[in-house]
């Protein structure tokens, strides 16, 4: 896949099921591994979904028999995306 670039300041390099994401101004480049990288997808594909609905969105791509905590696991990695500022708050 070529570079994407999903916002201004932010480009993006796939392969596969995994990413790194490079921030044009902060300089700043951060690996996202298969979960991390589908999980920061489903944000940018449903910027309104709530913690709850990513994690069951993330599930359902996962095809998991345990949906609790795929959305526990999701809180964890918003949190960290969300510090490292790939991803804003509302």
């Amino acid at each position: 896949m070529d570079w994407e670039t999903p916002s201004r300041t932010r480009l993006i390099k796939a392969w596969g099921d995994e990413a790194v994401v490079y921030d044009t101004l902060s300089g700043d480049t951060h690996y996202l591994k298969p979960l991390t990288f589908a999980l920061y997808q489903i944000c940018r594909e449903h910027p309104g979904y709530t913690a709850d609905q990513a994690g069951d969105a993330l599930a359902a791509r996962l095809k998991t028999a345990d949906p609790a905590q795929v959305r526990e696991l999701a809180e964890d990695v918003l949190a960290q995306l969300h510090q490292i500022g790939l991803l804003q708050s509302p």
